[in-house]
């Protein structure tokens, strides 16, 4: 009975030694996937980190850029306003002059049409005179 007993303990301890081997086994096989993955995800965050430090660099390239094109478009503006400025003050002098001169255009016709009638009229006197002289003895 003893006997017995003890084969049949000896077989389960073989049979639960048996489990706890194929059990660490699967353990370590988990063990070694759960390190693979670990690996994995290491190289992929630094990867990523690689790509985010690339995307910054380039980012910043490209804010130096925009800021510097920004510099110079603000810069041409402000001379562009300048000189805006300078030609509305050049034609608001161009229209002062026009309208002085159109001024001085429209009193020199006047005088032209005064001499021209007067000029019509000391004709018309001589005229009137050499007639007159004519019929006199």
């Amino acid at each position: 009975l003893i006997s017995s007993a003890t084969k049949s303990l000896r077989m389960e301890t073989e049979i639960l030694e048996k489990k706890l081997q194929d059990a660490q086994i699967k353990l370590a096989e988990k063990d070694g996937d759960k390190e693979k993955e670990i690996q994995s995800l290491k190289r992929l965050i630094s990867e990523l980190e690689f790509q985010l430090t690339m995307e910054k660099s380039n980012n910043e390239s490209f804010l130096d850029k925009l800021r510097k094109e920004i510099k110079h478009k603000s810069d041409e503006l402000e001379k562009l306003t300048q000189e805006k400025t300078q030609l509305i003050h050049s034609l608001s002098q161009v229209q002062e002059e026009n309208s002085l001169l159109q001024d001085t255009v429209r009193r020199e016709c006047e005088e032209r049409f005064e001499l021209t009638a007067a000029l019509g009229r000391a004709r018309d006197q001589v005229l009137e005179l050499r007639r007159l002289s004519g019929t006199l003895p």
